[in-house]
């Protein structure tokens, strides 16, 4: 990935892959906690800023009115973007290993249950131009344990259960190991995968690029 090397693992019965998948994060921390931001037309906010392979501003919906389990979600939407464009003017995160990867991405909106509980946490991830992802997102879920666990609200090997608020699926998580400075972890994401379609690539020989080519 642009972040770095993902394991990823695919149970296998010897005919065909199954379920749950999961893998393996980069090394994942918080940048910041409760980091006042003011958002034009909604006033201020605290937000949290995690890494789980890019950044994300992290808020309970509940800041800015909303309910993430029950608000359309345009509304939604249009809240998480003005958070994400106040944050860019506001904070600049800092990657200890590649200032490439030092920008926010989008800002993920929660229920507030961020303290460990057997029940699922809900949240929704609104990245890039303004996409919206279907599932809990796997660096969001990354970047959310990350913060849990540096806030002391999750242990290592605790799993937690994260639901996407657009279509209801679930991924866990939990943080496996400590890593290296910014009280960073190595977090585990499960969740479902299917296929969707397949892909075939031909070398042919008349091809003078076919073994690619480097850029001085």
């Amino acid at each position: 990935c642009p972040c770095g090397p993902v394991t990823a693992f695919v149970p296998w019965d010897g005919r065909r892959s199954g379920n749950p998948v999961r893998f393996h994060s980069v090394p994942a921390f918080a940048a910041a906690t409760e980091l006042p931001v003011d958002v034009p037309g909604r006033g201020t906010v605290l937000v949290d800023i995690g890494y789980g392979g890019t950044f994300y501003a992290l808020l309970s919906a509940a800041q800015l009115g909303l309910d993430v389990c029950t608000a359309k979600t345009r509304e939604l939407v249009a809240a998480a973007s003005a958070v994400t464009e106040a944050v860019k003017k506001q904070f600049k995160p800092h990657h200890p290993e590649s200032e490439d990867l030092a920008f926010l991405y989008g800002t993920i909106l929660t229920d507030g249950k961020d303290a460990f509980s057997e029940e699922p946490t809900t949240n929704i991830c609104v990245f890039a131009d303004e996409q919206v992802d279907r599932c809990p997102t796997g660096s969001g879920v990354t970047a959310r344990i990350a913060l849990q666990y540096h806030k002391g609200l999750i242990q290592l090997n605790q799993t937690r259960a994260f639901r996407s608020s657009t279509t209801g699926s679930v991924f866990t998580g939990k943080a496996e190991t400590r890593f290296g400075d910014h009280n960073a972890v190595i977090v585990e994401v499960s969740g479902e995968a299917y296929y969707t379609g397949t892909a075939t690539f031909t070398v042919e020989e008349e091809d003078q690029l076919k073994y690619g080519f480097f850029f001085k």
